[in-house]
């Protein structure tokens, strides 16, 4: 009998998903969360394990004699050696494209949360605030729009993309940078070097993978040349942006806010520096977990397997 276990179930699935779908294949069993001291004595059994952020380097793999397959549970796999991966013939799968419509989603809720502060005028609503006003309306500072307004993506992968398309649709324009400009073109959108990426964007929203390159692209020199009037937001990698850089353009208005799901230490310590700014909103790296996007992830996750199980390996890294 294969003996396929899941080592951080938990994000993936917190109970509100079955897992009916791993059942039916083989011995299934699965943890919630694993600390490094007890992967060994957990995994010693396993063919085929699936792991989400946990670290299997070749210390731990190496003890791992009876490991077939792993499969992990999300788009990124530097979690996983995979230079040893290959030395012992171990396939691994990962599972992409699961969360673009909801990462899509809440880079908008974000910016509205920004623009429209639609939450902090429905608290004040409810302490009573507006019904001392004078006037049947009632706001304390400008409203932006973004109707208009220009769109600036960094990194055009597909979650880049369905936001350009969602953009679009509110009438904004878009401006990307991407490494490879020339390999594909889309209608009403303008490709630009990082210069004017920075300089005319009014909301930045940041779509790259995290490389040696642009590890704190999102620095003091590139904050200075954006609008004060501009807004960022981060949905792909926390290590893109000099936390202390941002920190600085945001206490001084350089920029006028952030929005971030993402942060280089994640969770963060009670005293993260980008904690407690008003004009910053950090929300616990939730935009990839909407039910839907889970339920895709599970899904791929199954055939990944099934796959393997099968002798048709899909999603090989």
């Amino acid at each position: 009998m294969i003996n396929i276990i899941a080592l951080d179930g938990h994000t993936l699935n917190p109970g509100d998903l079955k897992w009916e779908g791993l059942e039916a294949l083989s011995s299934f069993s699965v943890f919630p969360r694993t600390d490094r001291s007890e992967i060994i004595a957990r995994a010693q059994s396993a063919d085929i394990l699936i792991v989400n952020k946990l670290v299997l380097d070749r210390p731990i793999l190496a003890q791992l004699p009876r490991l077939k397959y792993i499969c992990v549970s999300a788009t990124g796999y530097n979690n996983v050696d995979l230079d040893f991966c290959r030395e012992k013939n171990i396939p691994v799968s990962n599972v992409s494209g699961y969360s673009t419509p909801a990462v899509a989603q809440h880079v908008f809720a974000m910016l509205f949360a920004l623009t429209n502060q639609v939450e902090k005028y429905s608290q004040e609503v409810h302490h009573g605030i507006w019904s001392k006003q004078n006037d049947f309306a009632y706001w304390h500072q400008s409203i932006d729009e973004i109707y208009g307004k220009v769109m600036g993506i960094y990194g055009f992968g597909k979650i880049g993309k369905a936001v350009a398309d969602v953009a679009l649709a509110f009438g904004m324009k878009v401006i990307v940078h991407r490494k490879n400009p020339q390999k594909e073109s889309f209608e009403g959108i303008e490709y630009v070097d990082l210069e004017e990426l920075f300089s005319q964007s009014d909301v930045l929203s940041l779509h790259a993978p995290l490389t040696d390159e642009n590890k704190g692209i999102i620095s003091l020199l590139n904050l200075a040349k954006m609008k004060s009037t501009s807004y960022l937001i981060n949905t792909a990698r926390g290590g893109l942006i000099n936390e202390s850089a941002l920190r600085n353009a945001l206490e001084n208005k350089r920029i006028a806010g952030a929005a971030l799901d993402v942060l280089s230490s994640e969770p963060p310590p009670a005293d993260h520096i980008l904690l407690g700014l008003e004009n910053c909103i950090i929300t616990p790296h939730q935009a990839w977990a909407s039910l839907a996007a889970r339920r895709r992830l599970l899904n791929d996750v199954v055939k990944n397997i099934e796959g393997y199980l099968n002798g048709r390996l899909r999603n090989v890294i």
